[in-house]
């Protein structure tokens, strides 16, 4: 493991700014978690039109758990409950949920379509009676469906074995994944199908009581692919416009078809995937992460400097939120890069899932990077209404930082990814009683990774005593083990 410090360690927040000082960062953050009225993630705000109760928001977590028709298990739906009592009032999407069943990220993905229709309607129906009981009125609650295609990342069959559908041959992903050069491309008929698929889903998603839907365009799947596509001939390749056509045909159905508001998951930068340091490794330890050698200029990425590619270039993600708003999408989720092949920009984390590689760098840095590209689209945008993600590093401190960042206008709302897995109650403790419950934050061991990767459902392991409690665990203990 890198011996970067513990936040544990970090004992107050004066501490806590001296790291990121030693670091040569900026980030701010607050004394004291403020409570609600007084907490600016108290605060309501208006997001394409409609008001919403707070500034905390509950990022889509999916659990490779779904039944493989694509309906809500028991434990689909035990985490909709637990995130309907968490306190957020914006439920960003619940999880993503494949427009068609052969782009599904793994055999246990939600599916949305016309035979899941009802068992996704009584989905929404119990977590927003979940919500009323437990947190109050839903009028200013706003639940929407993750749309999703996994693209590159498909798994319908098994949980280990990719089925890549792919926009473009990537050098790098190509050889990492062991795609052969030739392998073979998505249609421009292909594409205009599951264009109309997505339009469908939307409609469906209204049905289900459902008051937005998230375009999924980020982690490298195949919205994502689409911004990078510099590469791919014909109308929905190489020009921006082309490689932007996808998300604005979908738009302009689902705004012909619905009265759904629109909102966009952004992977806003990105860069060169990593590998672990060969010299670094040993004894089946991970070596520390390290960028990919790959062709220059490199075109196949977004938000990426072409020249330099372990930098972000955020030119065309500045065009690309300004086109956001002139098509009607007032909602962007900022994240960046992938879980698969950037994992410590993406997920800053202190331990590494067992297919990733030790941090290059203090997690903290990750964290603030996100934060701050974030502030920097905010700043251009002030019009949209935008959620910041990175936060779970955070950890004691992600309240006196969220709250920091809201109130300084560089984000609307902050979401919560893999801490509300372990800690499902942090926005309402935190709002009522400025504290937390530290038994209960989450440490990044990245169980939640290392499980589906390795074919078994996501869930917080270490904390969560469902899943502690499962045989699963047991498992996982073993995988991890022969890592170490």
């Amino acid at each position: 493991m890198s011996s970067y410090p513990r936040v544990a360690s970090l004992k107050t927040p004066d501490a806590f700014r001296a790291r990121i000082a030693a670091l040569g960062l900026e980030l701010p953050c607050d004394d004291a978690i403020l409570t609600a009225p007084d907490s600016p993630l108290a605060q309501p705000l208006e997001a394409g039109g409609i008001r919403i109760g707070n500034r905390w928001v509950i990022h889509p977590m999916e659990g490779w758990d779904a039944e493989t028709d694509g309906t809500p298990s028991d434990l689909v739906r035990a985490r909709w409950r637990n995130f309907a009592r968490s306190g957020a009032k914006w439920l960003w999407g619940g999880e993503a949920m494949a427009v068609v069943p052969e782009a599904r990220a793994n055999p246990n993905q939600l599916i949305i379509q016309e035979s899941t229709r009802d068992s996704l309607a009584r989905l929404v129906e119990e977590t927003l009676e979940v919500h009323r009981a437990e947190v109050g009125s839903t009028d200013d609650l706003l639940l929407g469906f993750q749309l999703t295609h996994s693209g590159r990342f498909s798994k319908p069959e098994s949980k280990t074995r990719m089925q890549p559908q792919i926009l473009y041959p990537h050098p790098v992903l190509n050889a990492k994944f062991r795609l052969p050069e030739d392998y073979p491309v998505l249609g421009d008929d292909e594409i205009e199908r599951i264009v109309e698929r997505v339009i469908a889903a939307a409609r469906i998603a209204e049905s289900c009581g459902a008051r937005f839907v998230d375009v999924k365009h980020c982690h490298g799947y195949l919205g994502h692919e689409f911004l990078g596509a510099h590469e791919r001939p014909g109308k929905f390749g190489g020009s921006f416009e082309n490689r932007t056509r996808f998300l604005r045909e979908i738009a302009a159905g689902i705004h012909a078809a619905t009265g759904l508001r629109i909102g966009v998951r952004l992977s806003a930068f990105d860069l060169v995937p990593y590998k672990p340091d060969p010299a670094g490794s040993e004894g089946g330890k991970l070596g520390p992460g390290i960028p990919e050698t790959a062709p220059l200029p490199y075109r196949w990425g977004f938000g990426v400097n072409q020249e330099r590619p372990t930098e972000y270039d955020l030119a065309e993600p500045v065009r690309f939120l300004a086109l956001c708003e002139e098509i009607g999408i007032r909602m962007i989720n900022v994240s960046c890069g992938s879980p698969y092949y950037i994992p410590h920009i993406q997920r800053p984390a202190l331990f590494p899932p067992s297919d990733g590689y030790q941090p290059p760098e203090d997690p903290l840095a990750g964290c603030v990077r996100q934060i701050q590209v974030t502030a920097e689209l905010k700043r251009r945008f002030p019009g949209l209404a935008i959620v910041g993600t990175g936060y779970t590093y955070l950890q004691e401190y992600l309240p006196h930082v969220a709250q920091a960042v809201v109130r300084a206008g560089m984000a609307d709302a902050v979401g919560l990814g893999r801490m509300v897995l372990s800690y499902p109650g942090l926005p309402k403790d935190t709002l009522a009683s400025g504290k937390m419950m530290r038994a209960r934050i989450c440490r990044t061991f990245s169980d939640c990774t290392t499980a589906p990767r390795n074919g078994l459902v996501s869930g917080c392991y270490p904390l969560d005593p469902v899943y502690k409690s499962m045989p699963e665990a047991e498992q996982l203990e073993q995988i991890k083990a022969k890592g170490r």
